[in-house]
């Protein structure tokens, strides 16, 4: 009787244990069924979103060419480090610069949303069948409209949709934009600082952008080429009755999102173990997008601000205040950011560089002089001739190597080539009346100041 009771006590354990055991199996396999079920979404879900943005609704050879640059190992720089240094050549688009992405986003997205006119596809056809604007009924109340009027006429005759494309920018998005409105059959009319190199200016004009060129003041004011281009596109679309469209860089949201969607990805495709990622601000869409995109799918990999004289985002990502001394109106060299180079530095967060704020851990100052060095040494060593916010890039991503380990891998941007800054960062006498150093005219070779042993 004892026994057949402990019998019974033993079974009924039994029981228990394979319950129990059935019950952790089943758990098991739902967790990890559940495991892998959302991350077969999650990838389903950022492949859709990858795709989105992905330029195959190519209307010419130039847009079919945007993208899919190559990343190049600096083998020299590479070996003084100790660290790998690779770039990505953006200079490589079709447009010798890596706003041909932003620019094809931000077109094709006021097409799709029916802003802009959608863009020509076959000669024979656009040309018989060219969209002409009505004549407008209002009429110039002064002299600043009556100015807006004459910009905006003298560009919209090389419009063959009708539609108009403004834009404020210093250059390298102008020139983007103007070629493939030239290919897509928009008019274009570029607002220009005139602190901008000249060659800039004449490569809009030749490729029919109507361009003005004003002087370069603080965003606040009113007459800063960002409002002023703004006011153009309102004036044309509200009193003259043209679809027109300001493609607002800054803020356009298309911008950060191709990069985040696209070039982040080709970035990790091509470098998947990298450890930083270091590049300037312009507009901020290519820093925040990469660096967006590297945080998700790359968490260790630093993300890493270059900033130039002036700029107060060095002082937004280490002290969390968009702030400079330059700033001071008395103690302004030339407008807002006192340095050389061109197209880089901000004195406010757009909306482009807030999408991926969070993402950057940190920032590093880098000095004309600095930028003028490397660019003669890149020239005379690694044989790449580059432009100033290139130059500062390098710079940048020699500062963030010397930090890491031996072996790591940092990758950052050549922006465009040195033939759009011939007049002023390639300019021996511009560069003399900075109050900074030619290096050639040293009898021997100076070794940037950031390459010294650290």
């Amino acid at each position: 009787m004892m026994a057949s009771k402990g019998s019974l006590q033993h079974d009924r354990r039994q029981e228990i244990r394979n319950i129990v055991s059935i019950g952790i199996t089943v758990v098991a396999s739902a967790s990890t069924w559940f495991f892998f079920y959302y991350r077969r979404q999650q990838q389903k879900r950022i492949r859709k979103l990858e795709s989105r943005q992905e330029p195959t609704n190519f209307s010419s050879a130039y847009e079919s060419l945007i993208g899919n640059t190559p990343l190049v190992k600096l083998p020299r720089l590479s070996r003084i480090l100790q660290r790998d240094v690779y770039v990505k050549m953006e200079s490589m688009n079709p447009g010798g610069t890596g706003k041909d992405r932003a620019a094809w986003a931000m077109l094709h997205a006021a097409e799709q949303e029916g802003t802009l006119p959608p863009p020509i596809q076959e000669h024979s056809h656009e040309i018989n069948h060219a969209v002409t604007t009505k004549a407008p009924t209002y009429v110039p109340q002064n002299e600043t409209e009556q100015s807006y009027e004459t910009a905006i006429w003298q560009a919209m005759r090389a419009s063959r949709t009708g539609g108009l494309v403004v834009e404020g920018t210093s250059g390298s998005t102008g020139i983007s934009l103007a070629t493939l409105c030239a290919c897509r059959g928009h008019a274009c009319l570029v607002v220009l600082p005139d602190d901008q190199a000249y060659e800039k200016q004449k490569i809009l004009q030749t490729l029919q952008a109507h361009v003005l060129i004003v002087p370069n003041v603080s965003i606040s004011n009113p007459k800063h080429y960002v409002n002023i281009a703004r006011r153009l596109a309102q004036y044309a679309r509200n009193q003259m009755n043209i679809p027109a469209v300001f493609v607002d860089q800054f803020e356009n949201q298309a911008n950060v999102q191709c990069h985040a969607h696209v070039t982040g990805r080709e970035v990790l495709a091509q470098c998947p173990t990298l450890d930083a990622f270091v590049m300037s601000a312009g507009t901020g869409g290519t820093l925040a997008g990469i660096g967006t995109f590297l945080r998700q799918h790359r968490p260790t990999c630093r993300i890493v601000l270059v900033d130039p004289p002036g700029s107060a985002l060095y002082n937004k990502i280490q002290y969390g205040v968009a702030y400079t001394t330059e700033q001071q109106e008395r103690g302004l060299l030339r407008h807002r950011y006192d340095t050389l180079a061109e197209g880089i530095g901000l004195d406010r967060v757009t909306q482009n560089l807030a999408y991926g704020l969070e993402c950057i851990d940190e920032a590093v100052r880098v000095s004309d002089q600095d930028a003028v060095d490397m660019a003669h040494w890149m020239l005379q060593n690694e044989g790449l001739w580059v432009g100033s916010s290139s130059a500062m890039n390098v710079v940048g991503a020699i500062e963030t190597a010397w930090k890491l380990s031996p072996g790591s891998r940092v990758v950052t941007v050549i922006c465009d080539s040195g033939s759009r800054h011939l007049t002023r960062f390639w300019n021996r006498d511009f560069i003399l009346e900075r109050g900074l150093r030619w290096p050639r005219d040293q009898e021997k070779e100076l070794l940037p100041a950031c390459l010294e042993h650290r």
